[in-house]
């Protein structure tokens, strides 16, 4: 479920939005930071999420905080983050109902942090409040719908939940509030989007476009086969993406 053994080729055709979200965020990165494009450094300070400014009418900062991030670091850990555990969430919700809950938590975690002060101009971004509303459906499953989630990943989910709120307090310079508020609005969405879920099958994602279920015979099958060096790599890939997470969450808990 959180383990990533597809190659880039269907990792893009199983979770188109998961693609789309983890490009966006280094399209952005590399225009505002890299390139440093005026027009594109005007979109920060347009898009951050500032409490004052919302309040003086600019309510497009409760939404386009979610896409910014400060700095390559903070990019690569949200999109790391949102790799690995995405993908399972977005072939169980469908991508309809998958993008309305990562943006409806990441509002939700903008919303938290605009009511407790709404007229301070401290500015917040990044990804992280809808990553944790991930982690509010995931949690919403472990307690309400165990048929969805094995107990194995629901060790693995409450276990990384419980690291990243320690890390949300512990560390400095984070938004406590939006990635509390995050994981309440993923959480209270949950029963409306996991209607009719499916539990994850890496099946369904493995499943050619043109497999109709129908048994075939491949003439190729008593052929001595290579090694699948490039299955290799995709584990090592991924295990390495696996890896810079951890390293990411226990690194910034320093």
């Amino acid at each position: 479920m959180f383990v990533r053994t597809e190659s880039f080729k269907e990792f893009i055709r199983s979770y188109p939005i998961i693609t789309g979200l983890v490009a966006l965020h280094f399209v952005l990165w590399f225009l505002i930071d890299f390139l440093q494009f005026p027009f594109a450094q005007q979109w920060l300070r347009d898009g951050v999420g500032v409490n004052a400014y919302i309040t003086a009418g600019e309510y497009w900062r409760l939404v386009t905080p979610i896409f910014l991030h400060a700095g390559i670091g903070h990019a690569l850990f949200n999109s790391f983050s949102l790799v690995l555990f995405g993908p399972a969430l977005e072939q169980m919700l469908g991508k309809t109902k998958f993008i309305l809950m990562y943006l409806a938590a990441g509002i939700a975690g903008n919303l938290g942090t605009y009511a407790v002060d709404p007229n301070s101009f401290g500015g917040h971004l990044g990804a992280s409040g809808a990553i944790f509303g991930i982690f509010g459906v995931y949690v919403f499953m472990v307690v309400y719908r165990k048929n969805l989630i094995d107990q194995t990943n629901s060790q693995i989910v409450m276990t990384i939940f419980i690291i990243g709120l320690v890390m949300t307090f512990v560390q400095p310079n984070i938004n406590i509030l939006g990635h509390l508020f995050g994981f309440i609005g993923g959480f209270a969405i949950a029963p409306l989007v996991l209607r009719n879920a499916q539990p994850f099958s890496i099946w369904r994602t493995k499943r050619s476009p043109r497999d109709d279920g129908d048994i075939t015979f491949n003439p190729d099958r008593w052929r001595k086969r290579r090694f699948p060096w490039t299955r290799l790599l995709t584990y090592v890939l991924w295990g390495g993406i696996a890896l810079l997470v951890i390293i990411g969450l226990f690194g910034r808990m320093l």
